[in-house]
């Protein structure tokens, strides 16, 4: 398929599909049509069998700005409130049964913030900055980022950073939990692609299930939680990969994972 907005590509040696914010005039603002594209390209790399991981990034220079006000200024209440937003990709993005990895170079802000805190692991380059800043044009979060945030970094510190609009440096995003990592910016796509293949040597239904069971039990009580942890964790027994997995240990060979 062809994209107007984002680039798409797939590294097969190492079963990672890329999906980069292309609108580098306006420091890859989220309009319309990228979250068109970007839903699709989601979908895209999930039905994919070659494709067992994810990186999201904006290139070199910018993850992304926010959303593109321009779109926005004249919108009425309503429309914001039954319009298609951000907000669907990135519960389409935690729905996935593939991890997506935020290579974060310069600034992620309001919406490209939010679009960062979806995805599963967070790498920063050294120069990268990330706020939700919508406060400073006189609105809040509007897609997940009062929440989101707030289940990362505390309560305080997601209060301190959306009702001020400041926008912090990698390292302390890093230091209160925003990020996972902060690596040079030039290793920055080195970085993530290493954490990538970290997760696509292992079985493709176990990295699904796993990630279900951390995204769904968080919020739960304990008791609900474990409940859930323990279905999945029996589920993987219905697998051909839980099979290869043990076998290939008890054999003392590398796996061969099949993603069934």
């Amino acid at each position: 398929m062809s994209y107007t907005t984002i680039l798409v590509e797939k590294k097969l040696e190492d079963k990672v599909g890329i999906i980069t914010l292309n609108r580098p005039e306006v420091r890859n603002a989220i309009n319309p049509t990228m979250r068109e594209e970007l839903t699709q390209a989601l979908s895209q790399f999930g039905e994919d069998p070659e494709v067992r991981a994810i990186v999201l990034t904006g290139g070199p220079k910018v993850f992304a700005a926010g959303a593109d006000i321009a779109a926005m200024v004249d919108k009425t209440a309503l429309e914001q409130f039954s319009r298609t937003s951000i907000l669907e990709i990135t519960f389409q993005m935690e729905k996935m049964g593939k991890p997506i990895i935020a290579a974060i170079a310069g600034f992620a802000l309001g919406g490209g913030c939010e679009l960062a805190l979806a995805c599963d692991v967070r790498i920063a380059g050294k120069n990268a900055k990330l706020g939700q800043t919508e406060i400073n044009i006189g609105i809040i979060p509007g897609a997940g980022g009062t929440v989101r945030l707030t289940r990362l970094v505390g309560m305080g510190k997601a209060k301190e950073l959306v009702m001020t609009g400041k926008v912090i440096p990698a390292e302390e995003a890093c230091r209160i939990n925003l990020v996972n990592a902060v690596v040079e910016d030039e290793k920055l796509m080195e970085e993530a692609l290493g954490m990538a293949r970290l997760m696509t040597r292992h079985s493709p239904v176990a990295l699904g299930l796993a990630k279900y069971s951390i995204q769904n039990a968080a919020d739960a009580d304990l008791r609900t939680a474990t409940a859930l942890e323990n279905a999945c964790f029996s589920m993987a027994f219905a697998s051909e990969d839980q099979k290869e997995g043990m076998r290939a240990f008890l054999e003392k060979r590398k796996p061969d994972y099949k993603g069934k």
